[in-house]
């Protein structure tokens, strides 16, 4: 089957050809995201296979229905830049990857907590200058803290598992119970409980309409005073001008982020020798306990292995006609 690619990077080609030796489709790499300016490249292609910033609206499906385009294929979970409904309509088909690699996300959120408590980043410069002064990078110990989650899918349930390793108390909210979760002692709460009681907030939820701004002025008034928010999910679940404002009341004391609203002018490319002109990003980046990182947590090895092997079968499946176990309808 004859597959674009939008919004490509050298390490896509990797994998996707490495595994694309089971497969034999006809595999060709744009590093231009998709829109309605870049649509028609599709062109005499059956399949588009595109990323999280990609743009996939009623616009441009019907622009991609009109060129002969027949499936979309999502080479990451989320779903939330596709117009369904225009999809269905146009009579494209659209599958995604519900998951690759939950430790990945999981182990990265870690990473996050761990760097804005231990300031292990700026330990690292500080040595580098020669200075070895301890002032100012004074932490805590994880152990006993009171750690909420909002979402228990794959990932959610991961992140718990080590954070009940290190002796945290987890709570959880979802739209559904998981057995495994309660029998590792995650202890259900309804959202408010979560803000009220959590000493580190964790966003792991997918983005939807309800979930759209979920941490916003009302839901940061509930927390703790210094709370520590990380969100490695999607970046609208959080409304920044509000957590800006947190931060500079000290309300939230530690905020890590791998994901942001308007990331897509900003991340998986290398901006260093321009000015950057969003100023709200560049506003969290003045703040000193404010760690962000380019929408990395997927990027592991593991997870680049089975994203490309899951999207590639997805397409071979519906090559072949087969049923599509990972169609988003």
């Amino acid at each position: 089957m004859q597959v674009i690619f939008f919004s490509s990077k050298t390490y896509d080609r990797q994998f996707f050809q490495s595994d694309n030796q089971h497969h034999s489709h006809e595999l060709y790499f744009l590093d231009v995201p998709l829109h309605t300016g870049t649509a028609s490249l599709a062109t005499n292609y059956q399949a588009v296979c595109i990323f999280v910033n990609d743009v996939a609206n009623k616009e441009v499906i019907q622009q991609l229905a009109d060129v002969g385009v027949k499936l979309i294929a999502l080479r990451c979970a989320g779903y939330n830049n596709v117009d369904l409904a225009a999809a269905a309509q146009a009579g494209i088909q659209v599958v995604r990857v519900p998951a690759y690699s939950p430790y990945s996300v999981a182990e990265h959120t870690l990473a996050l907590i761990l760097t804005l408590n231990r300031k292990t980043h700026r330990a690292y410069n500080r040595v580098k200058e020669g200075n070895f002064s301890l002032n100012g990078l004074m932490g805590f110990d994880l152990h006993g803290k009171t750690v909420g989650l909002i979402g228990l899918g794959k990932i959610g349930k991961v992140t718990a598992q080590i954070l009940k390793g290190f002796g945290c108390q987890v709570l959880g909210y979802d739209v559904a119970t998981d057995q495994e979760c309660e029998q590792m002692g995650v202890v259900y709460s309804s959202l408010d409980e979560i803000y009220t009681q959590s000493d580190i907030i964790s966003l792991h939820c997918p983005l939807t309409p309800q979930t759209r701004h979920l941490i916003n002025r009302n839901a940061i008034a509930k927390m703790k005073r210094g709370v520590m928010l990380i969100n490695t999910s999607r970046g609208a679940l959080i409304d920044t001008p509000d957590v800006i404002e947190a931060l500079k009341t000290e309300h939230i004391g530690y905020l890590g982020l791998d994901v942001y609203e308007e990331e897509a002018d900003l991340f998986f490319e290398d901006l260093s020798e321009k000015v950057i002109q969003d100023d709200i990003f560049m506003r969290l980046l003045s703040f000193p306990n404010v760690l962000i990182t380019g929408h990395q947590a997927f990027f592991t090895r593991n997870a680049l292995q089975g994203i490309a092997q899951v999207t590639l079968q997805n397409i071979s499946d519906f090559e072949q006609q087969k049923a599509l176990v990972n169609a988003v309808r």
